[in-house]
């Protein structure tokens, strides 16, 4: 049963199938990590959670972060059964890349075909979301402990070795049938006009909160799809039940 689906049950709907299970499986950003902190408030799941509960709020939406900072699709491949499939989800969330790039491709684009896999024959639907381009340069306001890997991510996103990776894995999904929500893609049109490296917080690989709201947004428009149809929400026939 898809999310667009399940948001709409009923009282019965809601006894049978229960509530909106989402799982997200990814490194820092996932995680919430901005500069220094955390940010659980402005995290994309935490604003695409807002978002479908503003669509109709009686079907609770749990959101489940397994995302831990500084991991890769490898490092996280062998906790997946007992950290995102035993909460039986209606949707997985996979968010790596950031991290992978300093990897031999291969070790990137093999996990993630096993994280697809695996999910796919846990019944649970699978959205591959590319995440935000590394900094283009070390700015001067750059974290001091940081950027000598500053420049090491820079050269990797100038090189191309940042598309490369990108590409391959939303390739992968493609023709696993996974679908993809491609940020990357979306972070590389803002980069013709604009200076992506100033939407880090970190300078080097960390969103700014507010740039979560791109991550949201797409994710939202995947997952309800266009067209549709806008119901007020009827919580209140149930209050007292």
């Amino acid at each position: 049963m898809k999310i667009k689906e399940k948001i709409l049950l009923d009282y019965d709907g809601l006894n049978k199938y229960g509530p909106i299970n989402i799982v997200i499986f990814g490194d820092s950003v996932s995680h919430g990590a901005v500069y220094g902190y955390n940010d659980y408030e402005r995290v994309y799941w935490n604003l695409l959670k807002q978002k479908l509960n503003a669509y109709r709020d009686y079907v609770p939406v749990n959101m489940i972060n397994t995302a831990i900072g500084g991991q890769t699709a490898n490092g996280m491949l062998p906790y997946l059964e007992k950290r995102v499939l035993i909460h039986e989800p209606d949707l997985v969330i996979v968010c790596f890349g950031l991290n992978d790039v300093n990897n031999p491709l291969e070790d990137y684009v093999g996990p993630l075909r096993e994280i697809f896999d695996k999910c796919q024959k846990a019944g649970c639907d699978v959205i591959f979301m590319t995440p935000n381009m590394l900094n283009t340069y070390v700015a001067d306001d750059a974290p001091a402990e940081f950027r000598d890997y500053a420049a090491v991510t820079a050269d990797m996103q100038n090189s191309g070795k940042m598309d490369t990776y990108m590409a391959a894995a939303v390739a992968l999904a493609k023709e696993m049938g996974v679908t993809v929500c491609d940020c990357y893609a979306k972070w590389k049109e803002l980069a013709k006009t604009e200076d992506v490296t100033m939407m880090l917080a970190n300078r080097i690989n960390h969103p700014t909160s507010e740039m979560h709201t791109l991550f949201a947004d797409s994710l939202y428009d995947i997952i309800m799809g266009d067209g549709e149809n806008k119901v007020e929400s009827d919580s209140t026939m149930f209050r007292g039940a």
